[in-house]
């Protein structure tokens, strides 16, 4: 191997120049990860005179990692990183070899990715990246998901799934931490991170840039010793034990470094536990249910006296009342228009405030109650127009996704 975590007092030149351009790319890549906000004019300045966007973009991404801006700063990355190679090749050309400044690469590329994963899998694992279908979801034709709403119901129908995938994300990351386990971690870390990236690009996810270079990060450290895992695997050769180079060979310096990671590594997993638990149920609809939670049939629709009839064209009849979260509600019209309105229940005088956010407040202009179980009525006014309407409560067990759970025994498949 070009570059190989054991120590080689001369190293070859191809070697070297690998070396360089490795290290100056991933540090860089790491640092803009952080800074490029920072850096917005310059870069601006880079993209429409250099790489040619002439049209307006903004540098949040509103939580895109793969917006223009990104690719700018890919592209300063990338730029930057061989002009460093070729200054740092100029001034070094007669060093020997990088064995200490290689060794902290790997340390500096563990560390990142643990961070990574512990994060991305404690999100997984929690339901918080991913959540169960939403009212909205459940009601809505399968046509018109986005490939990237596809894959978050998707992943978010299963919570098992999810804690499966957030698990072994984990795992990869754990086992990074040690050295000796490293390999190990790196092989994990390739195979679920290679699944998120394909999901990425093949679903639109705009995450790929990010998840393609953890996979990147991960294979460096993998084919630095993947001598090993050729013998055992491929070869089917005895593996000899591999001199890991370290710069400081004191045996109290790498007793307390272990000491410290036995240390640390439980208190931060169990940490990120207990946040996680906090986020979900924070997140969770059923820790902040409103009192008429439930998808709300309509019945009946009476506007300003009228009685409107139920069909597809008649655009102001409400088809469902959607109450999911404390605080609001949607609307989801004949039409099948989406929206979204204030909506705070007051259980003492059975009184509604509902709202559109756009438009000034109305205070207690609904009155609710039920006719029969399962069965409501509201009353009042809403943006100026008096309604009242009769609805029923749609049981969830009647939506097949929610109703079919997991069986061992199935007589034939059942693929609706």
């Amino acid at each position: 191997m070009l570059l190989h975590q054991t120590y080689k007092e001369q190293w070859t030149e191809k070697s070297k120049l690998i070396f360089r351009f490795i290290f100056s790319y991933v540090v860089l890549y790491i640092v803009l990860m952080f800074t490029s906000g920072l850096l917005e004019t310059p870069f601006r300045w880079i993209g429409k005179a250099i790489l040619g966007f002439n049209y307006n973009f903004d540098v949040s991404g509103y939580g895109s990692g793969d917006n223009t801006y990104a690719y700018i700063t890919l592209f300063v990355n990338f730029a930057l990183a061989i002009l460093l190679t070729i200054i740092w090749s100029f001034f070094q050309r007669h060093i020997k070899d990088y064995n200490k400044a290689f060794y902290w690469l790997i340390v500096i590329l563990r560390v990142f990715i643990f961070a990574a994963m512990l994060l991305y899998g404690v999100v997984k694992v929690f339901q918080i990246q991913f959540g169960p279908p939403s009212f909205v979801r459940l009601l809505q034709p399968l046509g018109e998901f986005s490939p990237m709403g596809l894959a978050w119901t998707y992943m978010g129908y299963s919570k098992g799934f999810g804690m499966f995938a957030g698990v072994m994300e984990i795992l990869g990351g754990v086992l990074l931490v040690s050295r000796r386990t490293s390999t190990l971690g790196a092989f994990i870390v390739m195979g679920v991170m290679t699944q998120v990236a394909m999901m990425n690009l093949m679903f639109d996810i705009p995450v790929k840039l990010f998840s393609i270079h953890l996979i990147f990060m991960a294979l460096i450290i993998f084919m630095t010793d993947i001598s090993r895992f050729t013998n055992v695997f491929i070869k089917n050769k005895a593996v000899e034990h591999s001199n890991f180079y370290h710069p400081n060979t004191s045996k109290d310096y790498h007793r307390i470094i272990g000491n410290v990671k036995k240390i640390l590594v439980p208190i931060i997993l169990v940490a990120s536990c207990i946040l996680g638990c906090l986020g979900e149920l924070n997140i969770s609809d059923k820790n902040h249910r409103p009192h008429l939670y439930g998808i709300w049939e309509t019945e009946t629709f009476i506007k300003n006296n009228d009685t409107l009839p139920p069909i597809i064209t008649e655009a102001e009849r409400w088809r469902y009342l959607l109450i999911e979260n404390k605080g609001g509600a949607v609307i989801k019209s004949m039409n099948d228009d989406l929206s979204g309105y204030i909506f705070v229940t007051d259980t003492i005088a059975n009184k509604i405030t509902m709202y559109d956010d756009s438009v000034s407040k109305d205070s207690l202009n609904l009155e609710f109650s039920y006719i029969k179980p399962n069965y409501l009525k509201l009353s009042g006014t809403l943006e100026n127009d008096s309604i009242t309407v009769v609805l029923s409560k749609k049981e969830l067990d009647s939506i097949t996704l929610i109703s079919r759970k997991f069986r061992w025994i199935n007589e034939r498949p059942y693929n609706r």
